[in-house]
């Protein structure tokens, strides 16, 4: 087998991946060896009594900013020269399934989550090697943006999802969204089954799935059909 992707997330909630690594096809992934997942308290490297790893933003301002030393000192100890260190920032570069592509062939990825405020500029300056958003919102914990990156990476890894055909007909893939999907019964409270899918007419089926497609993309992601 060749080598395994290795997914190091370092939070201040590490629990927040327990149960989400713990269930489904990435638990499966994991068992199985394909992937390896760590949630690392960021807490470990921090200095003192209380080991503080956030205070107050110098210039003023609400809330807290994750501090530069236990964070440069975790990234020290744990990154390698291959690692790749992926910030999860609300102001990063669109998660999408190109970029989940690249990121799956690569062999460590720790990714840093951020909270409250953030972190410290001089941490995005010198140590993260790119900065990745899951969408144009905030949201309180940085971990959870981290377990969506895992989950769509490693669907792009060989032999997590069971199947190498699933990929190809889901939303995204050749810049379109998904086609309907249904199954039995044919017809439910008056509402059928499209009658194609039901001819048993590959070659229409596969045509109508396509139209469907482009269909629906142009109505909800019209930006997608510019690629």
């Amino acid at each position: 087998m060749d080598s395994i992707l290795r997914f190091d997330v370092l939070s201040l909630f590490p629990k927040t991946l327990e149960g989400f690594t713990g269930e489904s096809i990435i638990a499966r992934a994991v068992e199985s060896g394909i992937i390896e997942v760590n949630s690392l308290d960021i807490r470990r490297w921090a200095d003192g009594k209380h080991r503080e790893t956030d205070d107050r933003p110098f210039g003023g301002g609400s809330g807290m900013v994750m501090k530069p030393e236990p964070i440069f000192s975790a990234i020290e100890d744990i990154a390698e020269d291959h690692t790749k260190i992926i910030y999860m920032a609300p102001d990063g570069e669109p998660l999408t399934s190109s970029l989940c592509k690249e990121l799956s062939k690569e062999k460590h990825l720790l990714l840093l989550s951020g909270h409250y405020e953030g972190v410290d500029q001089r941490v995005r300056d010198h140590l993260v090697t790119r900065e990745v958003s899951v969408g144009d919102y905030v949201i309180t914990n940085g971990a959870l943006a981290a377990s969506v990156l895992i989950d769509a990476v490693s669907r792009h890894i060989p032999n997590v999802l069971g199947g190498e055909g699933s990929l190809e007909d889901e939303s995204f893939e050749a810049h379109l969204l998904a086609y309907p999907q249904y199954t039995r019964p044919s017809e439910f409270r008056g509402m059928k089954v499209p009658d194609v899918l039901l001819s048993g007419n590959h070659s229409q089926i596969s045509a109508w799935r396509e139209s469907m497609r482009l269909e629906k993309t142009k109505k909800l992601r019209p930006d997608l059909l510019k690629n």
